[in-house]
């Protein structure tokens, strides 16, 4: 999503702390937040819940000022754009908060958002922009792009079918 200045690799204190501001700065999980302060640092099984709340509250809360950034790095404006099925000058515009966001939009961006992290796992920037270009056969042999179509929303057939992939690599020990 773009709110952590570097990659988390290891959850140590460092790594909560930059979950921590990121989430405070987009204005996510406020309460969470709160309780993460208040916790001891002994109690796993708390911080396991606790954390799986806070993950809850990020996937519930599209925060386009940060992953409009993080997106266009990745994917680059041109295939960022076609996914969104918008044109580039009204993402220019989002992007450099001469306009906001519609939800419609925000809510794709947020999707793409979580599909880029799960592939990064998997893959460099390159990989990950020509994963979307790249027939799959658990896609009936379309492209994640194809899958996507146009004016589609997060919870279409699709979409999901896409994210199920996404997340098949970020699990798989081999890609």
């Amino acid at each position: 999503m773009g709110l952590l200045l570097r990659p988390v690799t290891c959850l140590d204190e460092s790594a909560i702390q930059g979950l921590e501001t990121g989430m405070a700065e987009a204005g996510i999980g406020r309460n969470f937040l709160a309780e993460l302060h208040r916790m001891p640092g002994s109690d796993a099984a708390r911080l396991s819940t606790l954390l799986e709340k806070m993950n809850e509250a990020l996937e519930q809360s599209p925060a386009p000022a940060y992953e409009w950034r993080t997106l266009q790095d990745i994917l680059g404006v041109e295939l960022l754009t076609r996914l969104l099925s918008i044109s580039q000058s009204s993402a220019r515009r989002y992007i450099s908060g001469n306009r906001s966001t519609p939800d419609a939009i925000a809510t794709r961006l947020h999707f793409l958002a979580f599909v880029a992290g799960d592939l990064a796992g998997a893959y460099n920037d390159i990989g990950v922009r020509r994963w979307f270009d790249r027939p799959r056969e658990r896609l009936d042999g379309k492209t994640p792009a194809q899958t996507l179509g146009d004016e589609w929303s997060p919870e279409d057939d699709g979409p999901q079918r896409v994210r199920e992939l996404a997340r098949a690599l970020a699990s798989s020990p081999a890609t």
